[in-house]
């Protein structure tokens, strides 16, 4: 479950529909660098982009696709003799290898289909054998041993992608697999949908491969967040940053990047050049700790550790590396860091990592925070406007991202447990980003909106991620393809 969480705030979005639509084009953008010390050009400055060493940062998923149907024609059953199975075999083998080639997925894909159960046995048990991330089984024909063998795929304990192109099922085929765990059902013409699930799959594979450092306390030590999200969580002491703080010049890519970043920004108030020079430096000390201990994430216990001394939270550093494509968690919460890594695997943008405040004069919820990222539009897209300012703290540089008002945006919080994870899902729209000061509390502070009718003062969780676009099938359908509860407010 869930401890100390602070303060946060913010608000996302990109519709679902065009989201799945592209999904299969996507890949996960901001990685752009093999190496720390390689920098990247972007608006003609040289900045560099800090990106994982952890096992997940150059993961290669592996999956096994293959299709079924009779061998004899169709006849009068269906899909009918109307159904041109051979152009359709053609045309989903075309789509799976373009997927996997632009999800840089390593697809084992069958070039004959399944035309018996004894041949699905041993597909099965080849995939088995071959300790594969991932099924997809197409479907072709709804006769015989078609429906059986996605049965079987269904409950092979990998995960599974079936696809049934319209005339291949009736819902007395889907409804029996429907809520099936670790397998999900795309009843439709619409390749996005398969897309996407190939997609699902390989967030999972990376998900499960994750190794996170958690920057804590004086103890080093590793152990397993849970063995539903496999992510692995190195801890190594607070005074590690402090001493790489101490230590690390500043340099003159140090004063770059502060001066790109104030040269961009609406306006400055309050925090000062040197502020954010500071802000970067931290930024540099993460990216270091992320090579030493070859990690994919990261989090920090920032309040406990630097609050009563002179080096700067990691204010501006987490918010970067978000936009980089590294999940970075505010105070050293893990459930914060699942959510990170899920919402930047699955949906290539950053989350903002919040603090819930209600807002009884209209039913909304104030998402709270001093780190939030700025390409909330995309890894690979332009930022959001922000404002430089302090920290609630009264220290420090914060970039204040200003959230589009009427942007749909999705909520997602991860509730680590032994038996089975739990993920909280919302929806809503942005409708306003608060101004700190005048009001208290942390700088980004986004007003967001439900949908539906939950009470604003018991709403539960904490450290929610708020990120763009209205995503709450897209994460049930992951709950299911790997085994998390799933709950919808």
């Amino acid at each position: 479950m869930k401890t100390n969480r602070c303060i946060a705030s913010c608000n996302c979005g990109l519709g679902r529909r065009e989201f799945v639509k592209k999904s299969a084009k996507i890949t996960a953008g901001a990685l752009l660098l093999n190496n720390f010390n390689i920098f990247s050009r972007e608006n003609n400055v040289v900045i560099p982009a800090i990106r994982g060493f952890g096992p997940a940062s150059n993961y290669v998923p592996k999956i096994m696709a293959a299709f079924v149907r009779r061998k004899e024609e169709y006849g009068m059953l269906w899909p009918g003799a109307v159904y041109d199975g051979e152009a359709a075999l053609k045309m989903y083998s075309d789509k799976l290898k373009e997927t996997a080639n632009s999800l840089k997925i390593d697809l084992t894909l069958k070039p004959l289909p399944i035309y018996s159960p004894e041949e699905a046995d041993i597909w099965l048990s080849e995939a088995k054998g071959k300790n594969i991330d991932g099924l997809v089984l197409v479907l072709l024909d709804r006769q015989q041993h078609a429906w059986p063998t996605a049965k079987k795929s269904a409950e092979s304990g990998i995960p599974t992608v079936i696809f049934s192109p319209l005339g291949t099922s009736f819902t007395t085929n889907t409804i029996g697999l429907a809520g099936q765990p670790n397998c999900v059902i795309y009843s439709t013409n619409d390749f996005s949908q398969v897309a996407f699930g190939m997609k699902m799959l390989k967030a999972g594979a990376r998900m499960k491969r994750s190794r996170a450092v958690i920057i804590a306390g004086k103890e080093r030590k590793e152990t397993i967040l849970t063995s539903d999200t496999g992510i692995t969580l190195q801890y190594v002491p607070a005074n590690t940053f402090i001493d790489i703080y101490n230590s690390l010049p500043v340099s003159a890519m140090v004063i770059k990047m502060a001066d790109d970043y104030i040269k961009n920004a609406r306006s400055m108030r309050l925090a000062n050049r040197q502020d954010v020079i500071n802000g970067i430096k931290s930024y540099m000390v993460a990216g270091k700790i992320l090579e030493d201990e070859k990690a994919d994430a990261i989090s920090m216990d920032c309040l406990g550790a630097l609050g009563k001394i002179d080096v700067s939270l990691p204010c501006i550093s987490w918010s970067r590396m978000n936009d980089d494509g590294i999940p970075a968690a505010c105070e050293a919460d893990t459930g914060a860091v699942a959510a990170h890594i899920i919402v930047q695997y699955l949906f290539d943008r950053p989350g903002f990592q919040q603090d819930p405040v209600a807002d009884t004069s209209d039913d909304t919820i104030i998402g709270a925070h001093c780190s939030c990222p700025t390409r909330l539009n995309g890894f690979n897209n332009p930022p959001e406007p922000y404002d430089i300012i302090h920290h609630h703290g009264n220290r420090d540089a914060v970039p204040r991202t200003i959230w589009k008002t009427g942007q749909r945006v999705t909520l997602l919080d991860v509730f680590p447990e032994k038996e089975k994870s739990q993920f909280l899902i919302a929806t809503g729209t942005v409708v306003d980003n608060i101004s700190v000061p005048p009001s208290g509390g942390c700088v980004v502070s986004v007003k967001y909106k439900m949908d539906g009718s939950q009470e604003v003062l018991s709403f539960p969780g904490f450290h929610q991620l708020f990120f763009y676009g209205d995503y709450k099938k897209e994460l049930k359908d992951f709950c299911q393809l790997f085994n998390f509860q799933a709950k919808v407010v």
